[in-house]
């Protein structure tokens, strides 16, 4: 008999846990422009990433670019609720495959959560489910800070203040768009800030390269104990919650009975100047409810490659022309994530700028045309 090998018909040993990182970050942070970079590092040539995205149509997956790996796309709901129960059915399919050989070998899990997640019952069914507690081992939990609008996210928001206090690492995005939104002093604030949610987190600049996969994982298993009071009785909680018990309505208002998610969708190429005209009026008028907007866009100046366009409030990128579309589907999808705005106000807007006619509203002309209606001084138009 080789020295070392199992007996005949001695029980199987589960192979060491798989480290698991956690991804958060609100609403618009740039959690996929990080991923996107985290993938293309050798340290991440064999991994598995779950994606979670909020609302009907999921856009984000596509997002990511196609390197060596698996991705999952989970898109029945928000991460932190209803999904918990297919979280784990995922992780146990998983581990069967990767068993039974079903399943290129990983090294490492990245789940990237939702904007609008609340880490707290992830990382419970992570670190006390029976199963996965023994074939997963959560290894850190990085949690991204947008330093434009961090401040009022954290005033607004309690998902993201327990996603700032729960993190082993922190990474401030769009520092270098600060200047135009309080200048140094508000970004010293918000660091002042973040150290009394977390003293104990590391903060990076992401804009200044320091997010990186070195940075970033191998944080070494997650000490709960380590982390503030409130951390702690946040995830003892979840001990009379998750199990069994779905704490939160199933439906995509349930972080607050004025958010909204919802998709605009179009057949046909529309026209370049009209698309980003709604845009801008919708950003000028109404930016402080755009908790999130991304969208693929089929343009009629260049139908074979679509346009990509993310915004939050009223800050939105320039818009980027992708060199072909990222699957099969060549419509224009736009996510939409409001709080205190009507889809139906949303989708009039977007009718009357598509040209279609409609009894009692304005047609695109009337709503641009108008001297009293909002100017961007910049635009979207590249």
């Amino acid at each position: 008999m080789i020295p070392g090998a199992a007996m005949p018909g001695a029980p199987r040993r589960p192979p060491p846990p798989l480290p698991v990182t956690v991804l958060t970050g609100f609403l618009g942070a740039g959690k996929t422009t990080l991923l996107n970079r985290l993938v293309k590092d050798p340290a991440l040539a064999r991994s598995l990433v779950i994606i979670n995205e909020f609302g009907a149509i999921g856009l984000d997956h596509l997002l990511v670019e196609k390197v060596e790996g698996d991705r999952l796309l989970m898109s029945s709901g928000c991460l932190c609720c209803t999904i918990r129960g297919d979280l784990v059915a995922a992780f146990e399919d998983i581990m069967r495959d990767l068993d039974n050989g079903r399943m290129a070998p990983i090294d490492r899990v990245l789940i990237e959560t939702t904007g609008l997640a609340d880490p707290a019952p992830i990382l419970h069914t992570l670190m006390s489910h029976p199963y996965l507690s023994m074939r997963l081992r959560l290894d850190g939990v990085v949690t991204l800070i947008d330093a434009v609008h961090g401040a009022a996210t954290l005033d607004a928001h309690i998902e993201a203040v327990k996603q700032a206090a729960v993190a082993d690492r922190l990474a401030l995005t769009k520092t270098d768009m600060i200047a135009e939104h309080g200048g140094e002093a508000a970004l010293a604030a918000l660091r002042e800030r973040l150290a009394s949610l977390n003293p104990g987190a590391p903060v990076l600049d992401a804009a200044k390269g320091e997010a990186t996969a070195a940075a970033l994982l191998d944080a070494g298993p997650y000490n709960a104990n380590a982390k503030s009071a409130d951390v702690q009785r946040w995830l003892r909680a979840e001990a009379y919650t998750g199990a069994g018990h779905d704490h939160h309505a199933h439906d995509v208002n349930r972080h607050g009975a004025d958010i909204a998610a919802f998709c605009l969708v179009e057949e046909q190429p529309l026209r370049r100047a009209s698309f980003f005209l709604f845009l801008d009026l919708l950003r000028q008028a109404h930016g402080p409810h755009l908790l999130r907007v991304k969208g693929l866009a089929c343009l009629d100046d260049d139908p074979e490659r679509p346009v990509l366009i993310h915004g939050v409030h009223h800050v939105f990128h320039p818009a980027e022309r992708l060199a072909a579309w990222p699957d099969d589907d060549h419509r224009t999808r736009v996510v939409f994530i409001v709080q205190g705005l009507a889809p139906t106000f949303v989708e009039g807007l977007w009718r009357a700028f598509l040209g279609a006619p409609r009894v009692d509203t304005p047609d695109a002309a009337a709503l641009a045309d108008n001297p009293l209606a909002p100017r961007s001084d910049r635009g979207l138009l590249n």
